[in-house]
């Protein structure tokens, strides 16, 4: 009965550490996504191409499982959190040009990671290596 109970809670014991690995592998995977469609944005330097990359990295992360799409929202805010307060001090943009392209930056976002087709935010004439 010991032996039961000791291997009953050993499968439990490792199928919840097992979880948690796969959650954090999904997590690593999905950062580096969010970084390939962040440097491929930077890459092409393409003007109205910025929500098609935004919502092309959530979605590639998000694909990857829950630990994927956990990445792609806490970096996504972050970004957004920090864009709040370095685009006033840097770029010299109004609060309310910011906040509109907050929003339209989270829209892209939250449009990725709900599996939508990233392309509908592809400008035309944007390159097919992205």
């Amino acid at each position: 009965m010991k032996l039961f109970t000791g291997l009953i809670l050993c499968s439990l014991v490792l199928g919840v550490h097992s979880q948690w690995l796969s959650f954090l592998g999904e997590a690593y995977e999905g950062a580096k996504d969010m970084w390939r469609a962040y440097s491929d944005m930077r890459e092409a330097n393409y003007k109205g191409a910025d929500k098609y990359f935004h919502a092309r990295g959530n979605y590639d992360a998000a694909q990857r499982g829950p630990g994927g799409a956990w990445a792609a929202k806490v970096i996504s805010d972050a970004r957004e959190n920090i864009q709040r307060i370095t685009d006033p001090l840097f770029k010299g943009t109004t609060s309310g040009q910011g906040r509109e392209d907050s929003r339209a930056d989270q829209f892209a976002n939250e449009w990725g990671r709900s599996g939508k087709d990233p392309n509908h935010f592809r400008p035309a004439g944007l390159p097919d290596k992205y």
